[in-house]
């Protein structure tokens, strides 16, 4: 079955948070592109493998929650194959406490085996202000 771009980009974008709670590592990493950046609080990683590395220590069993993830706004570029989404979410703890709340800002890339990938996430937390994209269309 044919899926639309906006489809993809939001399946994309709500496997981030399953796989990343189930620590199912190696599936989240897929998620990238071979070079994907990833910044959050000011640092950033480079490249799915260092990525890959990187979240298997911030999120070991005893840091993982649950993602609350809302469906993204999609900006599609002409091209077709490459987008801007911003997606608002929540982050519970494994008390059930809320821990987060932020914007994931994506640039996202459509891959020549059909699936959307995360070329750019930035986190960006409650209160602050983008550091490397920009904030959703008005």
């Amino acid at each position: 079955m044919a899926r639309s771009a906006e489809e993809g980009i939001r399946r994309t974008v709500l496997q981030y948070g399953h796989l990343c709670d189930d620590g199912r590592f190696d599936e989240w990493a897929d998620l990238f592109t071979v070079d994907a950046r990833f910044h959050v609080m000011g640092s950033t990683q480079v490249g799915r493998d260092r990525l890959q590395a990187w979240i298997a220590k911030a999120q070991g069993p005893e840091s993982r929650g649950r993602h609350a993830i809302s469906s993204p706004v999609v900006d599609l570029a002409d091209d077709e194959r490459t987008a801007s989404a911003w997606t608002d979410f929540l982050f519970f703890d494994q008390q059930g406490s809320m821990s987060s709340v932020g914007r994931y800002h994506d640039e996202l890339v459509l891959g020549d085996d059909g699936r959307w990938r995360i070329a750019l996430r930035e986190i960006v937390f409650q209160g602050k202000t983008p550091e490397l994209t920009q904030p959703p269309p008005g």
